[in-house]
Parts: structure tokens; C-alpha cells; sequence
């Protein structure tokens, strides 16, 4: 309660939070707030403008474009969150296990940390993509294996730095084993900023994937997507504006919050920062 009071009165994190919680409830209730179905084309009602019926107006094959953005929304924060969440099971796992153990090991997986970071990620997101047959849970697992390296290095650091505490040599001085001491003593002390990244990292995984559908080897058709919607906008931009428009903004505001509640919780986290907000 006191890092969500404390998030709620820092001004970044709080217009982050106004812009999420309604794309967050957008995703959600989906079906009850779409007012058409996105898969069924109308052929009456191809490339109509907005209207009181589409308030985003139509595509190609006449399906609405305000519920196409709506179940968009269901796409990004499921490739946000789930290949976000890859990129901090597998950033854990490797930073704990280099900086608490340290010597060949920590110098194995740093070299092996370099090495990935010196790959173009999004270049290196293509090149795999494809290799595979597209869809969206490739396109999460790949994004996923290519954005653990800065949290690797973030918990590594921290690791390193709480390893030396009191309570983590008291704790080996009582002979715990070092599974505990490692998940009951130094892990919940160096996780913090993983948040920060975690949050930032969403944002950067929805463009990522909404690049990905864009050039076509993302999310494929019918499935509504915001980057496949803005497909069919760049052929039809001069007779159909509201087609890049309304996804575009979609995006736009998306990894805006993303970014403002990422930039807000690193002013909460960490205490230098707190006191000059």
C-alpha cells in the first residue's frame, strides 16, 4: 500500500497509470465495449468514414476499426506482459547465479551477455521470425529471448552488492543452504528495479510487435492487431486518414503510459530520486 500510495502521488507514474487503466480495462472487457464484430466484413461499408456506427470509421473489407483497436488492445498487453515476463525469468536466473557465485561462472555468462547485446536486436528479432512460422506466441517467446541481457546485468549488480551485507553473512554463519539464502534473503532485496525495467520493457516489446505485424511476419490477419491495421492504412492513407490515425494514437498513448509509470516507479524506488520529485 505504501509503494502504491507513494506511486499515486508521483506525477509521471500517476498520468501513466490514467492512461493504462483504461487501455488495462479496454483489453479486459473487450467484448462487452466493441461494438461490432472485428472479424466480420460488411462489403456496404468498405473504407466508410467515422460515424455514430463506426466511430473509428471502416477498413478494406468494411469491419469496424474502433473494435478491431479495441481487441488490439488484447494483443499488446498479452505480448507485453508474456514476453516480458520471459525476459525476467530468464535476466534472474542468469544475473543471480553470476553475481553470487562470481569467478568462471560470473566471467562465462557476462562474455555470453556481451556477446548477445552486440546483436541488432530488432534485426536479430527478424532474422528468427523468419526462420519460424508467424504468430504471436513466436513473436513473444523470440521478443522474450531477446531482452533479458539488461536485466541480467541489473540483478547482477544488485546481487553483487547485497552479497556482502550483514544479513547475508549472518545467514551463512547460521548455515543456511544457499537456495534459501539466495531466494529468502537476496533475491527480494535486489528485485526492485527489475519493476522499472519490466515496465519500460512492455512499452518497447508493443512496438516491437507492432512492427512486426506492420512488415506482415507479426500477427497475422483476420486477428486484429495495431500493427496489421496499420498495414492496410499506409496503402489506403490518402482516401482512409482514420486507418493510421486511431492505431497509431492507440500506440502512441500505450507506450506513453508505458514509459511515464516506468520513469515514476524509478523516482519511488529509489530514494535519491524520491526527495528531489
Amino acid at each position: 500500500m505504501e509503494l502504491l500510495r507513494r506511486t499515486i502521488k508521483h506525477k509521471l507514474a500517476l498520468v501513466g497509470l490514467i492512461i493504462l487503466v483504461p487501455m488495462f480495462l479496454c483489453a479486459v472487457f473487450a467484448p462487452f465495449i466493441s461494438p461490432h464484430n472485428p472479424l466480420e466484413p460488411d462489403m456496404k461499408n468498405i473504407l466508410a468514414g467515422p460515424s455514430f456506427s463506426h466511430p473509428f470509421g471502416t477498413d478494406t473489407l468494411g469491419r469496424d476499426v474502433f473494435s478491431r483497436v479495441v481487441y488490439g488492445s488484447r494483443i499488446s498487453l498479452l505480448v507485453g506482459f508474456v514476453s516480458v515476463g520471459i525476459a525476467i525469468l530468464i535476466g534472474i536466473v542468469i544475473g543471480v547465479v553470476s553475481g553470487y557465485y562470481g569467478g568462471i561462472i560470473d566471467e562465462t555468462f557476462m562474455r555470453f551477455v556481451d556477446l548477445m547485446m552486440c546483436f541488432p536486436t530488432f534485426f536479430l528479432i527478424l532474422a528468427v521470425i523468419a526462420l519460424l512460422e508467424p504468430s504471436i506466441w513466436n513473436i513473444m517467446i523470440v521478443i522474450g529471448l531477446t531482452h533479458w541481457m539488461s536485466i541480467s546485468r541489473l540483478i547482477r549488480a544488485e546481487v553483487l552488492s547485497m552479497k556482502g551485507k550483514e544479513f547475508v553473512l549472518a545467514a551463512k554463519a547460521q548455515g543456511l543452504s544457499e537456495s534459501r539464502i539466495i531466494f529468502r534473503h537476496v533475491l527480494p532485496n535486489a528485485i526492485s528495479p527489475v519493476y522499472v525495467v519490466a515496465t519500460l520493457g512492455i512499452g518497447g516489446a508493443i512496438l516491437t510487435e507492432s512492427a512486426l505485424s506492420f512488415l506482415g511476419i507479426g500477427v497475422q490477419p483476420p486477428t486484429p492487431s495495431w500493427g496489421n491495421i496499420l498495414t492496410q492504412a499506409k496503402d489506403n492513407i490518402e482516401v482512409a486518414w482514420w486507418l493510421s490515425l486511431y492505431p497509431g494514437l492507440a500506440i502512441f498513448f500505450t507506450v506513453m503510459g508505458y514509459n511515464l509509470l516506468g520513469e515514476g516507479l524509478r523516482d519511488v524506488f529509489d530514494p535519491r530520486r524520491r526527495y528531489q520529485t
